[in-house]
This record gives structure tokens, sequence and C-alpha cells, in this order.
């Protein structure tokens, strides 16, 4: 950890000890509360897959995020923004004592985000933040999100007091380094709302042949600004945002429904059985068989 994270950990000791005493109670890997998007993740191993939008903040232990070229780590009284739907390899580690990693997260809805820009009468030019960052989490942020979770246990307050509570904590990131992130997630004609458009259409057609000429015309720019856009946004060029998602469904279908692997190799679009092994071992560090032979 290094000195800045440590030093907000520290300073935060005490609120972020009751937030965890509740996000404890979170069964394996995440678990929705009962408001509106919000969950609490209680994890003892990794979690590959398609992130999407939100807000997190760990609480407990520590993460490792891989997603494209960068390796993000996150720290007790940290925070991260997920702008975009992105494929990821997360690794958690527990503390020295062996307590699980514990956080708190929201999905970001970015009509909730519009409505707080035009009540700030916030019409500044969005700038395209660098994407996937870590930053600590201030005294306020920690506070709004203290009074959000005791609101989880009691359904009478919480239709009132969680939409506001919510508006709280998006402001406080709004008004923090991660802010022109959120801008981007809220406005229609940003790059990102641009880029998104190319994602939801690689999603959908992830076993199927991709040009990058047809996405920028999708995307109303050049091939070489949407390139450029595209992996300036997800930290990954369209083919490795492609490929990673290949991969992460073939683990999947490897995992859930033990298929062989040829067959899941050519059912999410590759041509080549050897070069599926290679892209595999490479990503998850053990060939599809091995990794299989796991779980089943």
């Amino acid at each position: 950890m290094d000195e800045t994270h440590g030093n907000s950990a520290r300073r935060m000791s005490d609120p972020i000890d009751e937030m965890r005493a509740i996000a404890a109670r979170a069964g394996n890997v995440w678990t929705a509360t009962g408001l509106p998007r919000v969950a609490m993740v209680n994890a003892e191993a990794c979690s590959n897959r398609v992130y999407e939008p939100m807000l997190h903040m760990v609480l407990q232990g520590a993460k490792s995020l891989s997603i494209g070229d960068r390796v993000l780590q996150f720290a007790p009284a940290t925070y991260f923004v997920i702008p975009i739907d992105v494929p990821a390899l997360g690794q958690v580690r527990p503390t020295a004592q062996d307590e699980p990693y514990l956080a708190i997260r929201l999905a970001l809805d970015p009509t909730i985000i519009a409505a707080i820009l035009v009540e700030l009468d916030d019409t500044r030019p969005v700038r395209e933040a660098p994407a996937f960052t870590v930053s600590d989490a201030t005294p306020e942020l920690i506070d709004a999100w203290l009074r959000m979770m005791p609101v989880i246990d009691r359904p009478a307050e919480a239709e009132m007091l969680a939409p506001l509570i919510e508006k709280e904590i998006l402001f406080r990131v709004l008004q923090g380094p991660q802010g022109d992130v959120l801008r981007q997630i809220a406005r229609v004609d940003s790059r990102l709302a641009q880029i998104r458009r190319a994602i939801e259409w690689i999603r959908s057609h992830f076993d199927e042949p991709l040009r990058v000429e047809t996405l920028a015309s999708m995307t109303g720019m050049s091939s070489a600004a949407f390139y450029r856009h595209f992996r300036t946004i997800t930290a990954m060029t369209p083919i490795q945002y492609q490929k990673h998602l290949r991969l992460l469904q073939a683990r999947r279908m490897l995992i859930f429904e033990s298929r062989d692997v040829a067959a899941v190799a050519f059912s999410v679009g590759y041509e080549s059985a050897s070069q599926f092994n290679r892209e595999y071992s490479r990503m998850f560090g053990m060939s599809p068989l091995r990794d299989a032979a796991r779980f089943n």
C-alpha cells in the first residue's frame, strides 16, 4: 500500500470498520441489498468477468484489476469508477488475519448523473479523462456511504433516504478526481457515449469477425480516431476487447457446461483450436483443459 492510500485508510478507520461489519454479512462474491443499484461484495477468490459501469469502494483487503494493459491496485478507503462495460481479470487478497475482501458498489445510472449535473448547472466541457484510476475516498464520500449502508436494513426508510444519499455519493465523486469520468457517462454527446455504441455491437457479435472500419462508421469517427479513443477509454484495442470477451465466455462454458475444448473454441469465434489454447493460457495462466479440470 502506498503512503497516500495508507494514510487515508488509517484516517477513516472508524467509519470503515462500521461499514465492514455490515458488508461482512454479504454472501459469496456479491449480494444485492434491496436498494436499487447498491450491492455488497464479500470475496475470497478471483473475479474474471465483464464489469459494468459502477462505483466501487474497498472496505477490507486488497484487489488488483487487470484491464487491457493496465493493472490497478486497490486498498481500503480507496474507490474506482468503471465507466463502460469492460472485460477484466480481478484478483482479491484477504487481510493478514485472513479476513475476506469486502467492498460496496453502486451501479451507475447515466440519467441520475445527468439530473445532478442539471441541478448543479454544470455545463463545463467534458474532458476525455483517463480510464480506470484509483482515488482516495474523502471523509465526505465515506460519510455518505456510512449513512447509506444502515438503510439496507430499514426498508421503511430506504424509499425516501436511499435516492438522496445516492445523489450525495455521486455528487462527492463529481467533485473529486474522477468527476470527469462521471460526466462522460452522463453526456450523450461524449466520446464515451460513442464508444459505448461500438461496445454494445461487439458484445452482441463477439463470435463474429470484427472490422474496425465498420465500428468507426457506426460511431461517426474516422478509423484512426475511433481506434485512438477506443483504446483511451477501454485500455485495449477493439480486437483485444473482443478477444477478452471470447475467452471469458469460453471459460464460463468450460467450467459450467463441461464442454469439449475444441467445440468451445469454435463456438466463441476461433478458427484455430491451437490459437485458442495459446491465448487462453496467456490470459488465465494455464491451459483450458487444466483450468476446467479444477472445477469439474
